[in-house]
């Protein structure tokens, strides 16, 4: 996962950087640039917890960035009038590390219960 949420932060910004350059695209790829590299970095503070608790908190992190970060590819999809073959395979990347993230919770939160 560590390579996975890198990987997909730099193919953000491989998109970012084939955006148009015009002042309602500079915010978009900004929040974008901005929540798919916080993906990435906090899963990789994620595997170096102080403690269970702190290792959910910055999942739970995670999981905030990476549903922000669907959130700026789906407006994208919707406001894009060319190709968006790239940008859906963003999506649903970012859908399946939103998914892996939660189960990861949910499992951790599961271990501390019993």
């Amino acid at each position: 996962m560590k390579i996975r949420t890198k990987k997909f932060a730099v193919d953000c910004w491989n998109l970012c950087s084939q955006l148009p350059k015009t002042r309602e695209y500079n915010n978009l790829v900004f929040q974008l640039l901005k929540s798919s590299s916080s993906v990435a970095a906090n899963w990789r503070a994620s595997q170096r917890p102080k403690s269970e608790a702190d290792f959910i908190n910055k999942l739970k992190i995670v999981e905030e960035e990476a549903d922000e970060t669907c959130f700026w590819l789906e407006l994208i999809i919707e406001i894009r009038d060319e190709d968006t073959t790239e940008v859906e395979r963003l999506w649903k990347e970012c859908d399946e590390l939103l998914r892996i993230t939660v189960a990861s919770i949910k499992t951790t939160k599961n271990k501390q219960v019993k």
